[in-house]
């Protein structure tokens, strides 16, 4: 009989928990518990100058980047050589050089909106994993999600070596 009591209060409080699990959470948790800032969320600004003119000053963009916005990747691109406009979305178009590699990929068709559709099939795949995975303690639920979809590198390594192809080396298991 307590058995039977014990079991039915498990199922109820399991029950309860899965109404109130949040299931829009992000896949990785990376907060912090502590309450100290986060050091490498505090990047310095550029330094301020004094405009050459003030009628030529670009238009405000609210929300929009900021002209003394730190630009790691655009600088390490300018400093290589290269052209750091190519790193903004919507910038200007294709590179003439991956016009071949568009053509090919597109050469079944493109459908506009499959962002849209990946991420809802996969806000509905998370979803269904995390009917009754639940725990006390906070953690990163992309492995426990994602677990069946990964594949196994030493394994596959392995065969490919008996298949008798060229492969890199790698570290040991």
């Amino acid at each position: 009989m307590r058995r039977a009591h014990l079991v039915a209060i498990l199922g109820l409080a399991g029950i309860a928990s899965c109404s109130a699990i949040d299931r829009d959470k992000p896949l990785h948790d990376l907060r912090t518990n502590s309450a100290e800032p986060e050091e490498f969320a505090i990047v310095p600004n550029k330094p301020l100058v004094q405009p050459e003119s003030y009628a030529q000053l670009p238009p405000p963009t609210p929300g929009g980047p900021n002209r003394t916005d730190q630009t790691p990747k655009a600088d390490a691109v300018a400093a290589l050589g290269g052209n750091p406009s190519r790193l903004v979305a919507g910038g200007p178009g294709v590179p003439a050089g991956d016009g071949a590699l568009i053509q090919r990929a597109s050469r079944f068709g493109r459908d506009p909106g499959v962002r849209q559709e990946l991420a809802q099939k996969d806000a509905d795949f998370r979803r269904s994993k995390s009917i009754f995975n639940w725990s006390i303690v906070p953690q990163d639920d992309y492995n426990r999600a994602y677990r069946r979809e990964t594949l196994d590198p030493y394994r596959w390594l392995r065969v490919y070596r008996r298949a008798g192809a060229t492969t890199p080396a790698a570290p040991p298991e």
